[in-house]
């Protein structure tokens, strides 16, 4: 069966997630899509980021009760910094069975060339493409590609970790199970700098 792997830092999970993982599974011949969750990002700086358990937690919450939606802390235990293709090749060992699409926003896969063997993953895995505002959905690499024409909803994390930082309210931004974990753990409430 087809698997959507939908890897990000989620830092924290928003309602523009849960919007493209819910279109997805609703729209396309696949069984899961898996929220990846990436402890250490390669073009990230790990301090920014909410501790990886805390980040996966948060997912949990979200998609409670969704037996599509799946929250993967798969690459917890994979060296780090967190490399897609290593991911890739661990998940086609485990679930050789399984076929893996990846979802990614075109800001994104703007940049799948500098990414770790990215001849490797373009060869052998396929796209789902969602735009983001200000990227346009370019093919220049020659990937197989399908472009996902879903809501567009644009939040960022960095915009929802300011409004928490500034005491503002992330209510309609997050699930309720999501903002009630938060404030009662105080996530987010230091000085994080700004980061997508």
């Amino acid at each position: 069966m087809k698997i959507a792997l939908y890897f990000g830092s989620f830092n924290p999970i928003h309602n523009g997630h849960l919007i493209i993982a819910n279109h997805i599974v609703q729209t396309e011949n696949i069984k899961e899509l898996w929220f990846v969750v990436t402890p250490q990002n390669p073009f990230k700086i790990e301090k920014k980021l909410l501790n990886a358990n805390h980040r996966y937690q948060l997912i949990k919450f979200a998609i409670d009760g969704e037996n599509k939606l799946r929250a993967s802390n798969i690459e917890f235990n994979l060296p780090k910094p967190s490399y897609t293709v290593n991911t890739l090749v661990y998940l086609k060992e485990k679930f050789p069975n399984d076929e893996f699409v990846i979802v990614m926003g075109s800001d994104g896969f703007k940049n799948i060339s500098k990414w770790k063997n990215a001849n490797y993953i373009l060869e052998n895995y396929s796209f789902f493409i969602y735009k983001r505002p200000g990227f346009e959905i370019e093919n220049t690499v020659g990937a197989s590609i399908k472009i996902i024409d879903g809501p567009q909803l644009y939040i960022t994390s960095t915009y929802i970790r300011e409004l928490i930082k500034n005491k503002k309210s992330i209510r309609f931004l997050v699930p309720d199970t999501v903002k009630d974990e938060i404030e009662i753990n105080n996530y987010y409430n230091n000085s994080l700098e700004k980061e997508t």
